[in-house]
């Protein structure tokens, strides 16, 4: 059973916007997060150019770098509220360096965002192990093929 989403999708300002738009059409997107859901979500999804994902990752991780995903967890019960901000341009050398395409990538990280929006995490390698096997499961049903 899939569950009721609200997503709001924005794009800051990046270089190639329309080449991330078209990777992330809004159906798609909303595919993705629903089937990572274990339960109702409000999230937002925001994709960011370096500077700004350099700052949220400094200013919230002390992380002084870009990364792919951030994901900011509010709540998890009765609703998940998340916000996942993705750094447009280290999902694209990403993808090419791992000869993915752009959106397959992208619903990875989306996935991957959205599970530790509802308290997954992979600090402990048993725990990544049990994340990456549960990222493979729903990207699979998506039909995309093992990211790992």
């Amino acid at each position: 059973m899939l569950s009721d989403l609200s997503l709001s999708l924005q794009f800051g300002d990046i270089k190639y916007k329309e080449r991330h738009r078209a990777a992330l059409p809004r159906h798609k997107v909303t595919r993705w997060i629903r089937h990572a859901l274990a339960s109702d979500a409000e999230v937002t999804v925001r994709i960011v150019d370096a500077e700004e994902g350099q700052t949220l990752n400094r200013d919230f991780r002390k992380k002084d770098y870009a990364t792919n995903v951030l994901t900011f967890d509010y709540t998890q019960e009765p609703v998940v509220t998340a916000d996942l901000v993705l750094c447009a341009p280290v999902v694209a050398k990403e993808a090419k360096e791992q000869g993915k395409t752009l959106q397959a990538h992208y619903a990875h990280l989306i996935v991957h965002g959205t599970l530790h929006a509802q308290g997954w995490d992979h600090e402990l390698e048993e725990d990544a192990q049990v994340m990456e096997l549960r990222e493979t499961e729903i990207l699979a049903r998506l039909g995309f093929k093992n990211p790992y």
